[in-house]
Order: structure tokens, then sequence, then C-alpha cells
């Protein structure tokens, strides 16, 4: 009798364990679940464009022909012709805001922009600051130099005591340039026109700058100046968005794996970078 009695209190000790044990577990599930839905996922950029029906792009004109002023004052080029298509896939207005090149990444961090598209180059040091999508256009940076110095084949041929080369600030060429020239002096302009002024009018002997926009100026002012266009650096140009967000990544990344070298893409590339039918539209100073 003793050991049947000790047996049955050990039998209810277990029972009362288990029920006690089930008791809590789902108490504990819950409060696990409703922790992880008050940590709600920061809204990406592209869910808040979609909803507020516009998507804000920041751009820095003056680089041609990826960015320009034309003579009624719009913004023109290749990255606006991509900006349009982006908010058309996305079925919102499109807003374009213009930036001095070095106020863009802050415009970005502060949320006064959606996203960057100026002809950015993707840089370690820039993506530390912000996320790069994959490359949409591939281009390098060039010297041009003004015609009254002839027979420049090279950068090393203008590296010398009392030459100055002009850049433009916060540009990748701006960064090669201080990089690269150890005897000339390097000079910061704040737009590229700028420079290109001072190149025409013999205020300084060469500019280091990507190579599209140096192929445009140098068709248009022969006269005063002429590209060397063998590549000091070769660079991929992406779209930023804020740090981290990862949703808009994926989503411009594959708005660019179906645009890129499909057919608008292409015509973009004829009529900026080859056929130039829009020179007149802009005022290049």
């Amino acid at each position: 009798m003793r050991k049947s009695r000790v047996v049955a209190i050990l039998l209810a000790l277990v029972m009362a364990v288990t029920a006690a044990m089930a008791g809590c577990a789902p108490k504990t599930d819950k409060a696990a679940q409703t922790g992880q839905q008050s940590q709600a996922q920061p809204q990406s950029m592209i869910e808040r464009v979609r909803k507020k029906g516009e998507l804000v792009v920041g751009t820095a004109p003056g680089y041609y022909p990826f960015e320009m002023i034309d003579k009624k004052g719009n913004i023109i080029g290749f990255d606006i012709d991509i900006a349009k298509e982006i908010a058309d896939a996305l079925g919102v207005k499109l807003t374009v805001q213009r930036y001095g090149f070095d106020g863009l990444i802050p415009a970005l961090q502060t949320g006064n922009i959606d996203v960057i598209i100026a002809g950015m180059t993707i840089t370690a040091k820039r993506a530390l600051a912000v996320s790069f999508t994959n490359p949409y256009y591939a281009t390098g940076q060039v010297l041009m130099v003004n015609k009254n110095i002839p027979n420049v084949r090279s950068w090393q041929d203008l590296d010398k005591k009392g030459y100055t080369i002009g850049v433009s600030l916060g540009t990748t060429g701006a960064m090669l340039a201080k990089q690269l020239f150890k005897n000339a002096t390097v000079k910061d302009f704040d737009i590229f026109p700028d420079a290109c002024l001072a190149l025409s009018t013999g205020k300084i002997h060469g500019i280091v700058y990507d190579e599209p926009g140096v192929r445009v100026y140098a068709s248009q002012h022969p006269e005063s100046v002429y590209g060397v266009y063998e590549l000091m650096s070769v660079e991929n140009l992406g779209m930023a968005v804020q740090k981290d967000d990862f949703s808009s990544l994926q989503w411009l990344n594959s708005f660019l794996y179906s645009y890129k070298d499909g057919p608008a893409y292409k015509a973009a590339v004829r009529k900026w970078f080859e056929e130039m039918t829009w020179i007149p539209e802009v005022e290049i100073k």
C-alpha cells in the first residue's frame, strides 16, 4: 500500500509540473510575438514614394550630358531620362531638385530627396554614407587642355611646376587629380562650367573631368580647348539611396536589370552621347 501511495504522489507531482509548464509556454510565446510586432521595420524609400505619389530626385546640373540646364531653365540629360523611367515604373510624379554636387549626400541623409541620380561614381568612401545600386553607366577621367599648350598626350605632360589643373569640387576627378599631380597645382572650382571658363580664358592649363563631359565641351569649343582621351581611371556610376535601405536597392537593381541595354536605354545613349542633337537646347559656357 505504501509503495502504491508513493507512486501516486509522484504521478500527481509530474502532472502538476507538466500543467504548470504548459500554462507558462503560451504566455512566453505571446510576449515574444508582441515584442517582435513592436519592432516594426522602417518604411523603405520605395514604399514611401508610392504612398506619397512623388519621387524626389537630387542631381547636380553641369555634368554634360548627364544633367544640364536647358535654355528654358529645365533640367535635362541622360540621368533625367532614367529618373523619368523610374517614376513611370512606380506610377508616381517626378520632381527633380538641384544641388551642388557636394550637397547631394547630405540632402539624401536628411530626407530632403529620395534618391541621388547625378552621375555619381561608386566609391568605398561614399558607400560609408549611402548605399549604391548596381552600376548603370561606366566612364572614366580624362584631361582637357588649353589649346595654347599643344601636343599634350598624357596627364604627366602637365605635371610640372607652373601648371595649374582645374577640378570640380567633390568629384572623383578632384580626388584623382590630387593623388596623381605631384608638381602641378590643383585648383578647386564649384562646378565644371566654372573650371571650363577658366581653362578657355587661359587662367588654368588643364582640367581633369569625366570623359563624356570633356567630349561635349571640347566639341563645342575646338578653338580654345582639346581633349586627351587616354583614360586616367575607369569608374562605375550608380544611384544612391539612404544607407542600408536594402528593399529599395533590390527594387532599383531589378529595374536596372530590365532597363539597362533595353530599347529605351539604348535610345538614351544614342541621344545624349552619340547624336548630341540636344546641344542647341543648352547653354554650354
